[in-house]
């Protein structure tokens, strides 16, 4: 009878974490429309290229390596080594789901902080420079703070995060603030956009060519953010993990809720206007800013995390183009500065496996891992095959020069 009992709660929670998992996949999709979005239509297609081959990338490196450097006590022997066949790497009791489905979930993350780095550096990179970065960022850069992070490692053998404090329950720095540290050292080294900012250093408006498509890519993010944060609960099998579930799910919507409201008001304060693209952002910066831990706030307090979320977000994307940083979809902002807010959040309502101190150690250790190997391998890149187009490439749109086809032709008889 138990043998049964353990074959059901297996069943169970192995379907409910691939189904979780092709949530957080279907983001794929989402950052995809929000970019294509917020973009100008003649750089639409090479946003769609590198959108779908990221995914790709991520997938193949994170089975040829990633999995087992982040999972496996730095073994970097490849995916086999990586996964023993009774539960995931590194666990020291069998899991109660497929190891091949924690493959998976764990997979998909590693896409999703790939795909922030897209948006911040769109309009202007290198196909090609932007593909073989994603080779190093989801083969070793994710993979090595995620085992300091989820994986329990030490980081170079000299503090163990954990220990410290510090506690990320779905990833706000370890998915989202890292993914925007190596999107912040891409903007650096790659300059913005011609024409972004005036003589005088003023930023100018570019509007995105396709603000419905946009909406739609916010929705399926908002949707695959209920797989990405209820996954993390790791089960649904028993009573006490499907209430958990039931609370991350409930206290993800009304942070999405909350930020979106929140940066739709401030944004109407600011400027007068009801911005679209503001109350976009919002929403996804309160799902960012309750990733850190979705399962120990009241609903109202997820509500309110959320809302500061929406608040900062506005406030970031505005001093961002101050400082002439150019980020087309203000993902720099939405990930890594409310992200980091985020990590903040959690001693809050989850003191007893958080400290403010930690959480500054565990965002200090992730951010600078990220960043200065991101910047040197950027700049690799940037010497070697360069990483920006030509000014008349630029001008003309990378859809023609990278990918050689538009996505929206114009027919003429």
């Amino acid at each position: 009878m138990e043998n049964q009992i353990f074959e059901l709660q297996y069943a169970l929670d192995t379907f409910y974490f691939l189904i979780c998992g092709a949530f957080v996949m279907w983001m794929a999709a989402g950052f995809t429309m929000l970019e294509a979005g917020l973009v100008r239509s003649k750089n639409t297609t090479e946003i769609l290229t590198k959108n779908v081959a990221l995914y790709a990338v991520a997938c193949t490196m994170y089975m040829l390596c990633g999995y087992s450097i982040m999972y496996g006590g730095g073994d970097f022997t490849g995916f086999l080594s990586g996964i023993t066949g009774d539960g995931v790497a590194g666990a020291d009791e069998p899991a109660t789901y497929s190891p091949s489905a924690d493959f998976f979930f764990q997979v998909v993350f590693v896409a999703t902080a790939m795909s922030i780095v897209s948006g911040a550096v769109a309009e202007r990179m290198k196909l090609w420079a932007f593909l073989l970065f994603a080779v190093v960022m989801t083969g070793l850069i994710y993979p090595m703070e995620g085992a300091w992070t989820w994986g329990g490692e030490a980081v170079f053998g000299l503090y163990t995060l954990g220990d410290l404090g510090f506690s990320d329950f779905a990833g706000s720095g370890i998915v989202h603030m890292a993914g925007a540290a190596a999107a912040l050292s891409g903007v650096l080294l790659l300059g913005a956009r011609e024409g972004k900012y005036s003589s005088d250093g003023r930023p100018k408006a570019i509007p995105g060519a396709n603000l419905p498509l946009a909406t739609l890519g916010t929705f399926i993010l908002w949707m695959g953010w209920f797989g990405f944060n209820g996954g993390s609960v790791l089960a649904t099998a028993s009573v006490e993990s499907a209430n958990s579930v039931a609370i991350v799910f409930m206290n993800t919507n009304a942070a999405a809720a909350g930020g979106l409201i929140a940066a739709l008001l401030l944004a109407r304060l600011l400027f007068g206007k009801a911005d679209l693209t503001m109350a976009l952002n919002g929403a996804l910066a309160g799902l960012v800013a309750i990733t850190a831990e979705p399962s120990t706030p009241t609903p109202l307090l997820a509500t309110a995390f959320g809302a500061l979320g929406g608040i900062v977000v506005v406030l970031s994307i505005l001093g961002l183009d101050k400082l002439k940083i150019d980020d087309p979809v203000g993902a720099i902002s939405v990930h890594g500065v409310v992200g980091f807010v985020g990590l903040l959040l959690v001693p809050i309502t989850n003191g007893e496996n958080a400290s403010f101190s930690g959480q500054l150690i565990g965002a200090a250790t992730i951010f600078v891992w990220v960043f200065v190997t991101s910047f040197v391998a950027w700049f690799l890149i940037k010497k070697t095959m360069g990483i920006r187009v030509t000014e008349q490439e630029e001008y003309e749109g990378v859809d023609v020069s990278e990918c050689g086809m538009e996505a929206y032709p114009e027919f003429t008889g």
